[in-house]
């Protein structure tokens, strides 16, 4: 086991470390942004795909716009978040990532799952998403806690 000493305080893993956790609720805003905006480039490029598919498949490709934006953003998700650095782009540039408490990797399904929730609970709750961070430890929004995750520094 690789455990140091910081502060006087025994740190077995880099998530037991409280510096970890500095800025990330502003991070996790900022990498939100940028997200949302690289999603909304995919999506047109996508839709003008889906336009030359309606073409040549006589307006049938068309349907394809009900889903679009999700099916995007779902799969953006899948690939970044669920990928080898735990991080969507947004994430990566802000120097955050997504970890599971017990260790392990994240998957693309758990990725998901972790934004469905979000959005589902801003949905609802939107000022209630961002208040449980004050009061969490690691500063963890709601869909953290149910899914046993935690949004760390990359480089700490």
């Amino acid at each position: 086991m690789n455990a140091r000493v910081i502060d006087g305080k025994i740190i077995t893993s880099r998530l037991d470390d409280v510096r970890a956790f500095d800025g990330v609720r502003t991070r996790r805003i900022l990498a939100f942004i940028i997200d949302y905006c690289i999603v909304a480039l995919l999506t047109v490029l996508f839709a003008v795909l889906v336009a030359v598919l309606g073409l040549l498949t006589f307006g049938l490709g068309w349907a394809l716009y009900s889903i679009l934006v999700p099916a995007v953003a779902i799969l953006y998700i899948w690939n970044t978040l669920g990928g080898r650095h735990q991080a969507t782009s947004g994430m990566q540039m802000m120097g955050i990532r997504l970890d599971r408490l017990d260790g392990s990797r994240i998957d693309g399904l758990t990725a998901v799952v972790h934004s469905v929730l979000f959005w589902a609970s801003t949905v609802i709750l939107t000022p209630l998403v961002l208040l449980v961070t004050l009061f969490s430890d690691r500063k963890r929004t709601l869909h953290d806690l149910l899914l046993g995750t935690v949004v760390s520094r990359s480089d700490r």
